[in-house]
């Protein structure tokens, strides 16, 4: 069995993530403290106690996310002696979750991963004012059929392929009444249906540009190393060790799509027959028995889960 660990992205945060974790080992409580340390906020209690509409904050919900996460790996090489290098054959990560990747597979130090993440969260919702952008789910469409689709609701405004997810899960980001053309195109079409999404602004898009010009200062002045397995990268669905590749996807990213199911695929191709979604929630686990029915896949995000993924 060949196994890569994915990381998941913003969307599966939920008030009390990681609790059990710092409740039940020290090293995870150990990450938590790290992070607020970091970012000189009380992170953990957000995460823990709420209010939710506080933790969706993208400047929040990021480097909470990646926190978790990287208590789960925490918690693995310690309760069961599991360490990447040893285990997998490939990291990803989705969205924020490429920089959780990075983290867990030793390329930013776990405090420079939530500084970054932060600043990450705070350029993008910087980068458009709330309410001028947005974000839609269309469901039954493929990615080449959302570009036309986006193309065709632009109309002069910004309206493009965000996320590639899964087979007829396409996520499109731009200016507000661009999105909503593209919905109700969407619809004209015959396709099954489109969701608006609850996010505070349009990622993945040439909007975020601001927030790429930030996020490339910001990166410029990091220690990286290169990761101890190869990095499925986002923008490019391939694979890559070298640290200066890295920082330049990390910044084309902000604009640009997510190939997730390409990245999915692009594993298969490498040889992974197995996934385990490190962090909170289990969309990442969700999405691949979508894009292919081979690939198995585990969520781990509870001290269960973990005791009984490794006495598996």
């Amino acid at each position: 069995m060949s196994r890569a660990i994915v990381f998941p992205g913003q969307g599966s945060q939920a008030v009390g993530m990681g609790r059990e974790l710092a409740d039940a080992f020290t090293v995870a409580r150990d990450v938590f403290s790290e992070v607020d340390e970091a970012l000189k906020q009380k992170l953990s209690k957000l995460m823990w106690e709420g209010p939710d509409s506080e933790l969706i904050l993208t400047e929040n919900a990021q480097p909470a996310l990646m926190a978790v996460s990287m208590a789960v790996m925490r918690v693995l090489s310690e309760q069961g002696n599991w360490t990447i290098a040893d285990k997998a054959a490939l990291v990803a990560g989705h969205s924020l979750g490429e920089y959780s990747a990075l983290a867990a597979a030793g390329t930013f130090s776990l405090a420079d991963t939530a500084r970054l993440l932060k600043t990450r969260g705070q350029a993008m919702q910087k980068a458009v004012p709330v309410g001028v952008g947005a974000m839609a789910a269309l469901l039954g469409v493929e990615i080449d059929q959302a570009r036309e689709i986006a193309a065709e609701a632009a109309q002069g405004e910004v309206c493009e392929a965000a996320n590639d997810n899964a087979p007829g899960q396409v996520v499109v980001s731009g200016a507000k009444a661009a999105v909503e053309r593209a919905m109700a195109l969407s619809a004209a079409k015959g396709f099954k249906r489109s969701v608006l999404l609850p996010v505070s602004a349009p990622f993945h898009c040439s909007l975020m540009q601001p927030a790429a010009d930030v996020m490339a200062e910001a990166l410029a002045q990091v220690a990286m190393k290169a990761p101890v397995v190869p990095l499925v990268a986002n923008v490019t669905a391939s694979q890559t060790r070298d640290p200066e590749e890295i920082r330049k996807l990390l910044v084309a990213q902000v604009t640009g799509t997510v190939r997730w199911r390409e990245s999915i695929l692009a594993m298969k191709a490498a040889g992974v027959d197995n996934l385990v979604e490190a962090g909170s929630g289990k969309v990442l686990a969700g999405l691949a028995k979508r894009i292919d029915k081979e690939i198995s896949a585990v969520s781990l995000q509870t001290p269960a889960d973990i005791e009984a993924f490794l006495k598996a």
